[in-house]
């Protein structure tokens, strides 16, 4: 083979469709199909607030961080703004939350949405701010007792659908973004407090971008520890029953959450299993105190 064709293998649409039916082998055909289809959306909406749409996926990954008894909640990339309006719905009164995004475009439409979305008496609780993820542990750390990392990613949903990007695609994005999200990962981990979780999450298909960042994770800190599925289903349906009091018109989602892939470190929600819903890789961490 030459050098120019075995590049050509290597990117673009062809690339993308060696690298990912060589990951999913027979599961590719039918998951690429649903790709392919719009996603389904749930309905979020307080009473005389503007209804949000989201992926009932995302809703299901935002739903399995504790933050019941958190004083202070961080969504650490927010934009657009749908998993930082599923958190609100369950921290406490006297709870602060912050919710933050390094592009100042999409920081507007973020505010937009919590003060459009959620009422009064829970956005004014909710700080918007526009800041680099990756380095705020240089300025402070141990602050926030759950924080939500949602991170920049592949997104092969929208690569997919869009000509320009799939023929711009190369595993050289994957292992950029990997690189990003660790940087983000560390960062997070520095913020939280000891006793606190973290939720990683992606919309991505590669392991590179879901496990192996958590493994990495894993071997840098002694303090991770991966929450038990038992408390994670606990955490779901507990914030999931407050949720749907607050916006009775969600339904779904736990057919959606019950059909989650188990993978080393966390759960994938994939949308030829999930009646289109996802893709969605989540892994819920706590950081273990350590006694003196």
């Amino acid at each position: 083979m030459s050098k120019k064709k075995e590049i050509d293998n290597k990117r673009g649409s062809l690339g993308f469709e060696n690298y990912y039916s060589a990951l999913f082998e027979d599961e590719w055909e039918e998951l690429k199909k649903s790709l392919l289809q719009e996603p389904k959306y749930v309905q979020v909406e307080y009473q005389d607030c503007r209804p949000y749409f989201m992926d009932a996926a995302s809703v299901c990954a935002a739903l399995c961080l504790p933050v019941s008894n958190a004083e202070a909640v961080l969504d650490l990339c927010a934009a657009p703004g749908g998993k930082s309006i599923i958190l609100a719905s369950n921290i406490q009164s006297n709870a602060t939350m912050i919710s933050n995004e390094r592009s100042p475009d999409r920081k507007a439409r973020l505010s937009k949405v919590i003060s459009e979305s959620l009422p009064p008496s829970v956005s004014k609780r909710i700080e918007v701010k526009c800041s680099d993820g990756s380095t705020w542990c240089k300025r402070e750390t141990d602050c926030f007792d759950s924080i939500l990392l949602d991170a920049p990613c592949s997104s092969e949903r929208h690569v997919l659908k869009d000509k320009h990007y799939l023929d711009q695609w190369s595993p050289a994005r994957i292992k950029t973004l990997s690189m990003e999200q660790w940087a983000l990962l560390s960062c997070a981990w520095r913020l939280l407090r000891s006793g606190g979780y973290l939720l990683y999450s992606t919309c991505a298909l590669s392991s590179d971008e879901n496990d192996k960042v958590i493994s990495r994770l894993v071997k840098k800190f002694d303090d991770v520890s991966i929450v038990s599925q038992d408390d994670m289903n606990s955490t779901f349906s507990q914030n999931l029953r407050v949720l749907q009091e607050k916006c009775p018109g969600i339904s779904g989602v736990q057919e959606i959450y019950d059909n989650s892939v188990k993978t080393e470190y966390g759960f994938h929600l994939l949308p030829h299993k999930t009646q289109g819903s996802g893709p969605i890789y989540y892994s819920l961490m706590t950081k273990q105190v350590h006694s003196e």
